[in-house]
């Protein structure tokens, strides 16, 4: 069982083959769940129409599919759950929420620009522009910033505290790297073979056993001397046979 308050930051890790992507799925609903529900302020998600569930949820994929599009019309599509029938157009409230999160992400300069034209950072922002002018209760994240430099890293990871903090937005995102999911979440769902190894704050969870254990590697986990979040470093196999034969 799994329960997250409103406004959590929550990330999923565990390696390849874990059961992230499958836990994903389900909650955003391309996956049909067997058993148990997913519920969202009280409501089934199975339940709700897309529309519905669109007006709720907001997902943002490591690939999204770009398609030819300027950036303004790209993040409108956000806006396309709260259409009315028979709405041809949009509407005045539509563009000035759309334009709202395109100033936040740093992307309005960009909205007469292609959605190929931009870099993969900039087509990132784009697209948690969109996500957000759904005005969502739950964001989901899928590996977001996984191809990204270490600086659109920051942005983007900024802005998406940023956002948990001020809205209350509830954020659930799968992420590889352990120490920047110490950073910026304030839960961890640790997987293993399909199932929850562990779950809890993130000084509970990345300690060195669970993380030799669940991933089979050896690592030395240190404190961030300036958060007090855990940092977690790889130990190479090298360094490793060096330090043994030193041993007496």
């Amino acid at each position: 069982r799994l329960t997250l308050a409103e406004g959590s930051f929550a990330g999923i890790i565990g390696p390849n083959g874990s059961g992230k992507t499958t836990l994903f799925r389900g909650i955003s609903g391309s996956l049909p769940l067997k058993t148990g529900r997913i519920l969202l302020e009280g409501e089934d998600l199975s339940t709700l129409s897309w529309r519905e569930k669109a007006q709720k949820l907001a997902i943002v994929s490591q690939f999204s599919q770009i398609a030819d599009l300027t950036v303004e019309e790209y993040v409108l599509m956000g806006r396309l759950p709260f259409r009315r029938q028979f709405q041809f157009f949009d509407r005045k409230e539509d563009i000035e929420i759309a334009h709202h999160y395109m100033q936040l992400t740093n992307t309005y300069r960009l909205r007469h620009k292609s959605m190929e034209e931009l870099s993969g950072g900039e087509q990132q922002m784009a697209n948690i522009a969109s996500a957000l002018s759904q005005h969502p209760r739950l964001l989901l994240l899928d590996e977001p910033t996984s191809h990204l430099d270490i600086t659109h890293q920051m942005q983007f990871l900024n802005l998406i505290q940023r956002m948990n903090e001020e809205m209350k937005l509830t954020v659930m995102m799968i992420v590889h790297d352990l120490s920047l999911a110490a950073e910026y979440c304030d839960f961890l769902l640790m997987m293993k073979d399909g199932t929850t190894y562990c779950q809890g704050l993130p000084e509970e969870v990345l300690t060195y056993e669970h993380i030799e254990y669940v991933y089979n590697t050896v690592v030395i986990v240190k404190t961030n001397p300036v958060s007090g979040k855990p940092v977690v470093f790889p130990v190479s196999e090298r360094r490793l046979r060096d330090g043994n034969q030193e041993k007496p």
